[in-house]
């Protein structure tokens, strides 16, 4: 049979289409004896190739023999029964890649904002298990506080002047940074309100209300979704709100200098 040659096959009864070049790559396949008249268990019916097996997961198969990559939808569960099948047509660099399972399976990116109202200054604490999260917070999050500062002039008719001072939120640790806006109405007049930006929105706010939802919002916008809400703390009733964001599962790729054996590495 021509490499060229297109070939029908009916795979549990979905049909696919593909050239005989794409089934025949790995010399020790299945897939190969077969098309070469050395496997009986396949038969010609019809004009197509029956095989007697799961024709959906056959489809990530022929994916794979197509791309040389391995990429699984995030719902994707019935991993066991795709390797089943991989060992079936004896694909063996496809098993490898399966046999690196948790490369495949959607990892969840976690995010807790803890969010503290009294009086008239509110706390906030972000913990996140990744902390490419976290600095991309930190580069955003602009706390200004506000400062008085002597006149220019020595006349002591003029009010003293108010300047705002840009300050970064602290970084306890590489998954939290905890900040603060408000005012402290205990202290003297020296330092005065203190506000917070968070970019792209050029606003400066001070109410705690008003910074949450705007944080919230940011979180919802980088693809993050919330969870849950509870009251960690019943004494100073501390707000935490959950998020969790599934990343992409990995397209884990062959090393195309070694077609025939299982020596893989992930795509970059």
């Amino acid at each position: 049979m021509s490499d060229q040659e297109l070939v029908t096959l009916n795979v549990g009864g979905k049909v696919f289409t593909t050239r005989s070049s794409t089934l025949k790559q790995f010399a020790g396949s299945r897939l190969t004896r077969m098309l070469d008249g050395r496997d009986k268990e396949f038969m010609m019916v019809g004009g197509q190739i029956f095989v007697d097996r799961d024709g959906v997961l056959f489809s990530f198969i022929l994916d794979f023999l197509r791309t040389h990559q391995l990429l699984l939808p995030t719902d994707f569960s019935d991993h066991l029964r795709l390797q089943r099948e991989a060992l079936f047509y004896e694909l063996n660099p496809l098993v490898g890649l399966l046999n690196q399972e948790h490369m495949l399976q959607p990892r969840p990116a976690l995010v807790e904002v803890h969010f503290l109202s009294r009086n008239t200054q509110a706390f906030f604490r972000v913990f996140g298990s990744c902390s490419k999260t976290i600095e991309m917070l930190t580069g955003r999050i602009t706390v200004f506080i506000e400062q008085r500062s002597a006149p220019a002039s020595s006349s002591n008719s003029l009010p003293p002047q108010m300047t705002l001072l840009p300050l970064p939120p602290q970084r306890p640790s590489y998954h939290d940074l905890v900040f603060q806006c408000g005012s402290d109405s205990t202290t003297d007049n020296q330092t005065g309100i203190r506000y917070v930006s968070i970019k792209p929105d050029n606003r400066k706010l001070a109410n705690g209300t008003n910074v949450l939802g705007l944080l919230i919002d940011t979180l919802l916008m980088e693809g993050f979704h919330l969870v849950s809400t509870r009251t960690v703390s019943s004494e100073d009733r501390t707000e935490c709100y959950s998020f969790e964001r599934i990343k992409k599962p990995v397209a884990l790729a062959m090393n195309k200098t070694l077609k025939s054996e299982t020596t893989l590495m992930p795509e970059q």
